[in-house]
């Protein structure tokens, strides 16, 4: 306790009188001093300490008032500071005066500054109490000190400031307990500081800090002495670097010197590894760490892999070339013992609010196996190429233009991917599109290129160009500026589309020869469709239609049979064909409802079916029986001999239908649902979906002889409990077929054995499900989400999201959630598709069941083992499986990655910090095993 707090009333008297007194003597001179100048403030302490006895004369600054040269202290007053007379000390039992009276300071008359005065002020507070020396030039601030100065801000326990030296000094407390309270914080510009004591110069804006733990972006330093210069540079004795931020860090660089550049760089010593405070044998010469904010050149160090088909290697490795705001340049390399190498060119490409765009350009040479080994050495040069490029919508209102390549050799991702994703996809396709349209007006035109590309068959197709021009429903007959309801003719509309495609189809080894550009297929396609409604009731309405299409072809197919050689002949036949379609038809629809209401005590109060039935009279006159012909495709004068086929099959728009159509088009969609009581909802009733929608459509031919009814198309869709998807869909042919497995005009249902509507030419069902525990940062995450997708992200960035996700894919064991306890994801699918075979002599049935399966599950909160897998049901046999076990272990974690069987087995184990700027330093162990 202070000595004014003391329970001693003999000594507390004789202070007393002595304070009397005291006031006594001084009272003349205090009133002088308030009658000359303001009151000082406390929260300055070049004003508060400053020598009063000389006033000095501030010039009067032009077009300034006696009024406007005056202002009133108590308006800049802070709540923590107030006016106090200059030999106050205050106590913990002291009571600090109050200002009742608006003091008016005379800006003419200001003392003069002293010698030892700041260039600014500062600013404290402190919750026990404030206590000042004048004797000593010394002040004190006791519990939950703040000071504030220019751009730094200190915090801690305790400080005292010496005027005559100028020094801060700030320490921490120690409670009943032993443990150390109230740690000070030095906050200077982006940097904080946290230590046990810190002493800080006013007047050479020096710090020296003890025992301290400073943040630099994801590190932490911490020393046993540092040193800070005024420009912020710092100087360490004794320091460790950790990205751990715990106190007692896991693992640390130790080095004896540091010196820290803000903003720019960390650079140290000798430096050696040490892991839960035992010294490693890993040592290294120097380090350097940057902390530096934005784009700046650099060496990519490479990682270290064994292989078992390429050997011992280096991967990743390279250098990364910054060359301003709009362009950069990422080089990697990979080297393996056997002969194989690879390299990559990443250059990216922006310019704020126009676009932004990047390539990737990847060479590689995979060499297996001995070379005196014929049978079991291969050599396979591949490449990849990859090229995306967005504009900004704003940029060019009504034009915008987007590329997303992606090209390569089929082999390519046999030899140099690993991640499971893109090993099964087998598919590479690109797309480069210019689109624009006419503010104002009714037109719109799109050019493409596309491609796309089949590694497992090697199938290559190209269009190039493709384009559509359209222009938006007119209508011709409307008046302008006419109210009311207006009359049928006003409503009819017309509008045009214009296609062009231009593609060819061949095999990857012919790429860039002669043979490419033989199957090449161009064609125009013309529509014109004219619409218009008529509402014939509330509930039903009358859609008459007029369409006139065309199309144009340079090249046609013919066929021919050898019968020496017992196979069909292709040849192409080139000139200019024009194909003529047109239809016209009027439709009705409407919508029916249902409602079941149960009883009072059921917990279903309601079940609602809404149908919504279509019907619909078309003509389309017989304008495509001149493009087909009778083609042998077997020996002998029978009617199984013969294939009716059409000279544009295969073409860019197909073939309008061989024979004429005037029928009825029908459908009806359902849709069910029921109202169940809850407790939950304010209406007390719950919607629950029972099937989304189900129904079919057809139609039916009435001026042909034979084969009246089309097939029949039946869907169903649905979710169920929120938490199951199902749909499914499936064609029924409702004709009889021989014994080669040709269509007959007989229905099935006059069979004779029992009702058969037909028969299944393609079923599809699938289903899919989703399950995890409760996690408890959801919302937290999904926070995160948000303010990602509404952060506008550069393409530097955009390039590194897309680098993490190729490593989430190849490396799935390290990085997995463990707010999650179990997840489970489930996935079936079911597809049935009948088809006659190329020579159009058999009939051929492909039926394809899988079903994937993908979660992972904690044994403990640390560890956590996951399962990506799935089953063929039609070759009974796993699909490509991966595993993996994760441990976390504070800031750093640990993975095991496991490929159990199949042509790719792997096998792998990292331990890496979780922190960005060391994920190079892992220790990684695979091995690969190829079948090939």
């Amino acid at each position: 306790m202070y000595p004014f707090s003391k329970n001693n009333y003999k000594k507390f008297f004789r202070q007393l009188s002595l304070l009397l007194i005291a006031v006594f003597l001084t009272l003349p001179f205090i009133i002088d001093s308030f009658g000359r100048s303001s009151l000082h403030r406390l929260s300055e302490f070049n004003i508060f300490f400053a020598d009063t006895t000389k006033p000095v004369t501030k010039p009067k600054k032009a077009g300034t008032t006696p009024a406007e040269g005056k202002q009133s202290i108590v308006n800049d007053l802070k709540p923590d500071t107030v006016p106090v007379p200059a030999t106050a000390i205050f106590t913990p039992t002291d009571s600090l005066p109050t200002v009742k009276d608006t003091v008016i300071v005379d800006t003419l008359n200001m003392p003069k500054m002293s010698a030892d005065s700041l260039d600014a002020r500062v600013t404290f507070k402190a919750t026990d109490s404030i206590v000042l020396r004048f004797k000593e030039k010394r002040f004190y601030l006791y519990n939950n000190a703040d000071v504030k100065y220019k751009d730094i801000h200190l915090t801690a326990a305790r400080m005292n400031f010496s005027q005559e030296t100028g020094i801060l000094e700030a320490m921490n407390v120690t409670d009943s307990t032993g443990k150390k309270q109230g740690r000070p914080i030095l906050n200077s510009g982006d940097q904080e500081t946290e230590s046990d004591t810190i002493r800080y110069s006013f007047i050479s804006q020096k710090a020296k800090i003890f025992h301290t733990k400073a943040v630099y972006g994801e590190g932490f330093v911490h020393s046993e002495q540092i040193k800070k210069s005024p420009d912020n540079t710092i100087f360490g004795f004794r320091n460790g670097y950790t990205t751990c931020n715990l106190d007692t860090p896991h693992f640390a660089f130790r080095a004896r010197k540091i010196k820290v550049i803000p903003d720019k760089i960390i650079v140290s010593g000798p430096a050696n590894l040490e892991i839960e405070g035992i010294p490693t044998p890993l040592f290294i010469p120097f380090a350097i760490f940057p902390i530096t904010q934005g784009q700046r050149s650099g060496i990519l160090p490479p990682q270290y892999t064994v292989n078992q088909q390429k050997g011992i290697g280096l991967e990743n490795g390279g250098y990364y070339l910054g060359l301003g705001e709009h362009l950069d340049l990422t080089m990697r390399g990979a080297i393996y013992s056997y002969g194989s190498w690879g390299l990559t060119l990443s250059p990216t490409y922006r310019k704020r609010y126009k676009y932004n765009g990047g390539f990737n350009i990847a060479v590689a040479t995979t060499r297996i196996g001995d070379k005196e080994v014929k049978q079991d050495f291969s050599n396979s040069r591949d490449f990849r190429v990859t090229w995306n490029h967005s504009m900004d919508s704003k940029a060019r209102p009504g034009t915008n233009f987007s590329a997303n390549v992606n090209f390569g050799t089929s082999t390519y991702n046999t030899y140099n991917t690993y991640d499971y994703a893109t090993r099964l996809n087998n598919m590479m396709s690109s797309s480069i599109a210019y689109s624009k349209s006419w503010a104002g007006k009714p037109y719109n035109l799109t050019v493409s290129m596309n491609h796309s590309q089949n590694t497992s068959t090697r199938d290559v197709v190209i269009t190039l160009p493709e384009a559509s021009f359209t222009v938006n429903t007119l209508y011709p007959f409307q008046k302008n500026g006419v109210s009311g309801t207006p009359k049928w003719f006003e409503k009819i509309g017309v509008a045009y589309n214009l296609n062009a495609r231009n593609t060819a189809s061949f095999k990857d080894s012919l790429f860039g020869k002669e043979g490419m550009l033989k199957n090449m297929q161009t064609g125009i396609q013309h529509q014109i469709p004219i619409s218009f409604s008529i509402p014939i009731t509330k509930n039903i309405t009358m859609s008459p239609s007029v369409n006139y299409g065309e199309r144009w072809y340079t090249k046609r197919i013919v066929r021919t049979y050898d019968s020496l050689n017992n196979k069909i002949d292709t040849a192409y036949q080139g000139g200019f064909y024009r194909l003529q379609e047109m239809s016209v038809g009027v439709s009705l629809a409407t919508a029916v409802y249902g409602m079941y209401s149960f009883g009072k005590n059921s917990k279903v109060t309601k079940i609602r079916h809404v149908m919504r039935p279509t019907v619909g009279m078309n003509y389309s006159p017989d304008f495509g029986s001149k493009y087909y012909y009778n083609l042998r495709i077997d020996t002998g004068n029978t009617a199984r001999a013969f294939q009716r086929v059409s000279y544009f099959d295969g073409s860019v728009y197909g073939t309008p239908a061989a024979q004429a159509f005037g029928g009825i088009s029908f459908g009806l969609d359902n849709n069910l649902e029921m109202k169940v009581k809850s407790k939950k909802d304010s209406t007390g009733e719950r919607k629950v979906k029972l099937l989304d929608g189900f129904g079919f459509n057809g139609s039916y031919n009435l001026v042909v002889d034979s084969f009246k009814l089309s097939t029949i198309n039946f869907y169903a869709r649905t979710n169920l409990f929120d938490k199951v998807n199902i749909s499914a869909t499936a064609n029924v042919d409702p004709y009889q077929y021989d014994s080669l497995g040709r269509r007959t005009p007989t229905y099935a249902w006059k069979g004779g054995k029992g009702f058969n509507i037909g028969r299944l030419t393609d079923v599809t069902v699938s289903m899919s499900t989703s399950f995890q525990s409760g996690d408890k940062k959801s919302k937290q995450k999904e926070q995160q989400k948000q303010d990602i997708e509404t952060e506008q992200t550069s393409d530097a960035q955009m390039q590194a999201q897309q680098r993490q996700l190729e490593m989430v894919r190849r490396n799935p064991g390290e990085y997995v959630d463990f707010d999650i306890p179990w997840r489970l994801d489930l996935s079936y699918s079911l597809n049935m598709s009948k088809s006659r075979t190329s020579d159009y002599r058999r009939d051929t049935t492909i039926f394809n069941q899988y079903l994937s399966f993908n979660g992972d599950f904690s044994l403990t909160p640390k560890w956590k083992v996951g399962l990506n897998s799935g089953f063929d049901f039609i070759n009974k046999r796993i699909a490509y499986t991966t595993m993996y076990i994760s441990r976390d272990m504070h800031c750093w974690q640990m993975s095991i990655n496991l490929v159990p069987f199949g042509s790719f087995r792997q096998f792998s184990i990292t331990i890496n910090p979780k922190a960005g700027i060391l994920r190079d330093l892992r220790i990684n162990r695979t091995r690969q095993f190829q079948d090939l």
